[in-house]
């Protein structure tokens, strides 16, 4: 019997509720607020005014704004989501309610007594999965009990992964648009969780019974024919170079913040978000066919959802060994638990790091370092940067990172030293707090106070005071989403005039002046350092 191997530009997506699942849409807390205060929201907009949506998705000034983009042509397929939220998400939809009107009660009537009385009060659907706090200024606060609320209103029920073939880099926005079914796609019905789907991704690599595969899947009949189309007898052209061999540490750029880290012993790769092989490719990029064949290590900066992509890791998570992530704050509705969010959707072999904790390596370590910003000034714990040492190097990672207190690289350089190579991102002018975070608030903020409190990385001066302290003659400007694979998470479109790219162009020059190496990255770079 002929066995089959998964082809290469076979496009994964993870969905929820007929929506892009990324982070904030597993812990129970988050998804309901987002849910409610979101998709909800989104929808009802659209069936309400869709010409509206239609021409805002036109404008690149609205880009990454609350509109769908389905040309307005939809509107009873999503009258019919909204009913289906409706009755899916129930539990979640009164979890949400419950969250912001407890809070409100709490903001408004604690005044710095006891909040013993507070606890009868507190509603059902709550009650056991809190409790109240004061911080030392008599602020008052719920703390989520995060595992007994994963227990009683996680479920994977309307998990779904949606198949189909991927021929250019334009996908719509995922935020903001829902996934509607279409006749191109194959739709497995299982968790993400589901060992099964390690099976499927492997044949990527190896090849497997095509028959067993559908079996497995329970691929309907009508679609079976399509699914079918998605493999072939011809093994995958896999770059013989994938592993490294050679006696010293080669680093390769996949777009973004994801950043492969080799040497002959280990391999580390940075925020996996990776494009698929496209055949009219304009843009040179490596794919998932240049990873090697076992990866020691993926290291997670923080948890936004072009940094933790479910769309990458599911598809790799056959051939992890340890995931390495930041610790939250816990209890905190802003800062879920990564660990369990991953814990949840199947990963096993888990790594929780405190800022300067380390994980030691056979030639070097791991070390997490603190980095301020970029978050809305929001109290959010789970955000590292990385210093990688290996075979004498030293490699720093500060994806987002936004340099508001000079003096904490003061004290990280006191301890790790000059660096040899520094890759910083300088998103500098970003989306405000309620473009990600507004779903979870449960007091409108100012419109001032909003923008103000953007989701920036630093600015030129701010990067050039982190470069003058790494001591390093190499400097490389990456994460700033540009890459067209990934617009349809970043929702981003620069101009030469843009701020972020003016300014990093101001921190290139600088540093070519001071004879460092220096380079804005975009789609595909490798170093060689022996």
């Amino acid at each position: 019997m002929t066995d089959y191997y998964l082809k290469p530009n076979i496009k994964m997506e993870p969905l929820i509720w007929g929506w892009y699942a990324w982070p904030h849409l597993i812990p129970p807390m988050t998804a309901a607020c987002n849910v409610v205060e979101r998709h909800l929201k989104i929808m009802q907009s659209y069936v309400q005014i869709p010409q509206v949506h239609a021409e805002a998705v036109k404008n690149p000034k609205l880009l990454g704004g609350p509109f769908i983009d389905l040309d307005g042509q939809n509107t009873d397929e999503i009258k019919e989501l909204i009913e289906k939220t409706k009755r899916d998400c129930g539990k979640l939809i009164i979890l949400n309610d419950a969250i912001k009107e407890f809070d409100r009660i709490l903001k408004t009537e604690a005044q710095g007594d006891t909040l013993e009385e507070f606890y009868s009060r507190v509603p059902k659907p709550l009650k056991g999965y809190i409790e109240l706090v004061y911080d030392l200024n008599n602020n008052p606060s719920i703390r989520l009990i995060e595992p007994l609320i994963y227990n009683s209103y996680y479920s994977t029920e309307h998990q779904t992964i949606a198949l189909s073939e991927i021929t250019n880099d334009f996908r719509k926005f995922v935020l903001s648009t829902p996934r509607l079914e279409h006749e191109s796609e194959v739709y497995l019905n299982v968790p993400f969780s589901d060992s099964e789907l390690d099976k499927l991704f492997r044949m990527k690599e190896e090849p497997k019974s095509l028959k067993e595969v559908i079996g497995i899947f329970d691929v309907p009949i009508s679609k079976q024919k399509l699914f079918e189309s998605f493999f072939t007898e011809a093994p995958p052209l896999a770059p013989s170079d994938r592993k490294y061999q050679g006696d010293g540490v080669r680093i390769r750029y996949f777009g973004h913040a994801c950043v492969l880290v080799q040497t002959k012993s280990v391999s580390i790769l940075f925020d996996p978000a990776i494009s698929y092989p496209i055949l009219e490719n304009q843009v040179p990029r490596y794919t998932l066919a240049d990873l090697p064949d076992y990866i020691d290590y993926v290291v997670i900066t923080h948890n936004h959802q072009d940094h933790l992509m479910f769309e990458t890791l599911l598809q790799l998570r056959y051939k992890i060994g340890h995931i390495v992530f930041p610790a939250n704050r816990k209890g905190a509705l802003e800062d879920p638990s990564i660990k369990l969010i991953l814990k949840h959707t199947g990963f096993p072999s888990l790594i929780e790091l405190e800022e300067m904790g380390t994980i030691s390596l056979e030639e070097g370590e791991i070390m997490g370092l603190p980095f301020l910003g970029e978050h809305s000034d929001l109290n959010i714990q789970s955000k590292l940067s990385y210093c990688i040492q290996l075979k004498g190097r030293k490699f720093l990672f500060a994806a987002d990172s936004n340099n508001l207190e000079p003096m904490l690289y003061d004290h990280v350089f006191n301890i790790i030293g000059p660096i040899d190579m520094l890759f910083l991102g300088m998103e500098c002018d970003g989306a405000p707090l309620t473009w990600l975070y507004g779903p979870l608030l449960s007091h409108p903020i100012n419109r001032i106070h909003d923008k103000n409190r953007a989701l920036s990385g630093s600015n030129f001066d701010k990067a050039w005071a982190i470069v003058e302290k790494s001591m390093s003659n190499k400097v490389y400007i990456y994460a700033m989403g540009q890459e067209p694979w990934l617009n349809y998470v970043m929702a981003l479109k620069y101009l030469d005039d843009s701020i972020q790219i003016l300014e990093s162009n101001k921190l290139i020059e600088a540093c070519r002046q001071k004879g460092i190496e220096s380079e804005r990255l975009f789609g595909q770079k490798e170093w060689i350092l022996s």
